[in-house]
């Protein structure tokens, strides 16, 4: 009897374990990108992973199961269906119904803007133009980004559009002028698109601050408090700067942001809680 109580013992402590073990990896869902060819959410995944890194906790990254377009997946997560964190520009909308970890993904360079355009049309652009000439231009924009309340702020005409993928087809057919895009995303979507004759326009940039963060639902205080820690450490070890270096360094070089005609813009859509005497968390371009 004693053995069949120790055997059952044995079996119960001991076959558990795994289950254990499986019960302790933390799911964190995150937006499937809507397309395969996205390439958008590698470096915000990295970091992600850099910052669980330093806690000590087993967190695990995974997609939603559907693909979840950037409106849709900001909705969701409000709600707490679906996703557990979202990565987006911030604005004063988003920060009242969304819980933000107040440390730019991206250093503010989500806010140092250089133009797609259609290469048939680079002619327009080339000279120096005053704000107002460059107002004449149509832009183009995701209708529920922070973006295009800025740009409209600002006095641009832009159009408001709700499908990624539509935005380059109307600016292959020339239904608009101008697609502003930060510079660490024009790169690749350039390189994705150069077969619908979309190219950098190589003369302009606008700047205005803003900052591109991780988001959780209101409540998940663990996530958020976890997410804060894993950063601060990075930061503090030097392991973010070296990531953020690793993935653009080279495209801040190509973009030659000294050589440009840059047009600094408000952002009225910009928190007040924007960390921004914090130098170490932004971007500035070295005294030459």
């Amino acid at each position: 009897m004693r053995r069949i109580y120790l055997l059952f013992i044995f079996l119960l402590v001991f076959g558990a374990l795994p289950f254990l073990a499986v019960a302790k990896d933390l799911t964190v869902f995150y937006p499937r990108p809507e397309t395969a060819s996205d390439s958008r959410t590698e470096y915000p995944l990295k970091l992600l992973e850099l910052a669980f890194s330093k806690v000590q906790k087993p967190y695990k990254l995974t997609p939603t199961s559907q693909v979840m377009p950037q409106g849709r997946a900001l909705l969701q997560l409000q709600g707490g269906l679906d996703v557990d964190i979202v990565w987006s520009m911030t604005s004063k909308q988003r920060e009242l119904r969304l819980k933000p970890i107040r440390i730019p993904i991206y250093k503010g360079l989500i806010g140092w803007r250089v133009f797609l355009a259609n290469k048939r049309s680079l002619d327009k652009f080339q000279p120096a133009l005053t704000i107002d000439e460059l107002r004449e231009f149509g832009l183009v924009q995701g209708h529920d980004w922070p973006d295009t309340e800025i740009l409209r702020a600002n006095g641009f005409t832009v159009a408001g559009v709700s499908n990624y993928n539509s935005i380059f087809a109307m600016l292959s057919q020339t239904r608009v002028d101008l697609f502003p895009r930060s510079i660490v995303e024009v790169w690749a979507e350039a390189e994705a698109y150069k077969g619908s004759g979309i190219v950098i326009e190589p003369t302009k940039i606008v700047v205005y601050p803003t900052a591109f963060y991780y988001f959780v639902t209101q409540g998940n205080v663990e996530l958020s408090d976890a997410l804060e820690m894993g950063l601060r450490a990075a930061l503090d070890d030097g392991s973010f700067d070296l990531l953020f270096e690793k993935y653009h360094s080279s495209i801040i070089k190509k973009t030659n942001l000294s050589q440009r005609q840059t047009y600094f813009l408000d952002n009225p859509a910009l928190p007040s809680k924007t960390p921004l005497e914090e130098s170490r968390l932004w971007f500035s371009i070295a005294p030459s």
